[in-house]
């Protein structure tokens, strides 16, 4: 970013616009690059002519090109009294380094996918010191900047977390996983077994009063909208199911209050499932929520399609029940869509299958013409057999994975 090696911010200072700044405003490049450099005195630098940009002169809002030189006038000093001093980030021990790399199981040069074990928090917070975010100067590499967190996993899920190594690919995921398109996928273990093996729980979901927002439960009147696609895997008779989860909203706990609220809570999960969350016998009483896979669009406009192994404890419980890991990775819905070559295939037999039944149709009507004159050999029904909708394509009448339309409603109790 610093075309010179002066760090002093009592003196001018001259920055080089990179590759990941193109087209921000000047503002946000500051809060970005200079957070002590206010929106108050970038405003009084650019309207007194100090603020240069390649020589020009600019305002807060003006955006910003690669490449474009940045001058900066000297940051005058803050009084002691005005605010606290920012709290520097402890020092990662080689433990910490080592545990953190661990976690890597995709790394490319706008992205880095980990798999977050249970009871490691995403971020901190009151009484939380270990978290993902405090391990992120471990996952810098070969970048002089810490990546970035672009959503989020519960502290006791497990299973695939992303995140974004530079500010324009924090800002392509982040506006995938607000336009849903990024594709998240969970396996969970659930108490019971679902009466409709492959639906959507359509249940709003707000802040549970009284629990400060730790918890969250279904108000059909003032709750968001909240919405999550589950199919089961396998059953274990009627004790327990493994099913796969795909939110296509992102509330706090939703994948967890869905479950509960139609009867078969997360196994493990007693803060929403209480004493009947839990599976007696070998298994686990651990959360057996698992983030398998994500699927998103990279910014280089390639699929970023990456899985995360299992938790011992849950691999555990699965095997305890006689599940076959193999089972569990079905098809996405998009997966299951022919491709455009396909589809012009299948357009193309539908018309010549058409264009067959009506010549016979045709030979069939000539035939019938002539056994009807003196001396011929009978008679034959107009038409020459052709039956309707002979000639539909059967590409245009698959059936809905697992042989059920999806349910648009909310699915019956189990």
């Amino acid at each position: 970013m610093s075309i010179n090696k002066s760090t002093d911010p009592s003196a001018v200072r001259q920055f080089r616009v990179a590759a990941d700044d193109d087209g921000i405003r000047v503002d946000r490049w500051f809060k970005r690059h200079m957070p002590d450099a206010s929106f108050a005195i970038v405003s009084r630098w650019a309207r007194t002519g100090q603020l240069r940009v390649d020589g020009a002169r600019v305002g807060p809002g003006d955006r910003l090109a690669e490449g474009q030189t940045i001058r900066v006038p000297p940051l005058e000093p803050v009084a002691a009294t005005t605010g606290k001093k920012a709290r520097p980030r402890p020092v990662l021990t080689e433990d910490q380094l080592a545990f953190a790399e661990e976690l890597v199981i995709h790394r490319d040069a706008q992205a880095i996918v980990i798999n977050k074990p249970p009871g490691l928090a995403t971020q901190g917070g009151t009484k939380t010191h270990e978290h993902v975010d405090g391990l992120l100067d471990a996952l810098m590499f070969e970048r002089d900047d810490r990546p970035k967190l672009v959503h989020r996993l519960d502290k006791d899920t497990s299973g695939a977390l992303l995140l974004a190594r530079t500010s324009r690919s924090a800002a392509h995921f982040a506006k995938a996983f607000s336009s849903r398109t990024a594709r998240k996928v969970y396996w969970a273990l659930i108490m019971g077994v679902p009466s409709i093996t492959d639906g959507f729980i359509d249940l709003p979901l707000a802040k549970q009063p009284g629990t400060g927002g730790e918890k969250m439960h279904v108000d059909e009147k003032e709750g968001a909208p909240a919405r999550t696609r589950y199919r089961v895997i396998e059953r274990a008779g009627n004790r327990a199911a493994w099913v796969e989860l795909q939110p296509h909203t992102g509330r706090t706990h939703q994948l967890r209050v869905h479950m509960a609220a139609i009867g078969h809570p997360i196994v493990g999960d007693g803060k929403y499932g209480g004493k009947d969350a839990f599976l007696s016998g070998t298994i686990s009483r651990k959360m057996h929520l698992h983030a398998r896979r994500i699927r998103i669009d990279h910014p280089d406009g390639s699929p970023l399609d990456v899985r995360a192994d299992l938790p011992a404890h849950f691999r555990e419980s699965l095997a305890d029940l006689g599940f076959d890991l193999e089972d569990g990775d079905l098809p996405l819905d998009e997966d299951l869509k022919p491709s455009g070559a396909q589809r012009k295939a299948a357009e193309k037999r539908a018309a010549s299958a058409q264009a067959k039944d009506a010549r016979k149709a045709r030979k069939g009507e000539r035939r019938s013409r002539g056994g009807s004159e003196p001396g011929g050999s009978g008679q034959r029904k107009p038409g020459g057999g052709a039956k309707p909708g002979a000639g539909k394509s059967p590409a245009g009448r698959r059936a809905a994975p697992g042989g059920k339309r999806p349910g648009g409603g909310k699915p019956k109790r189990g």
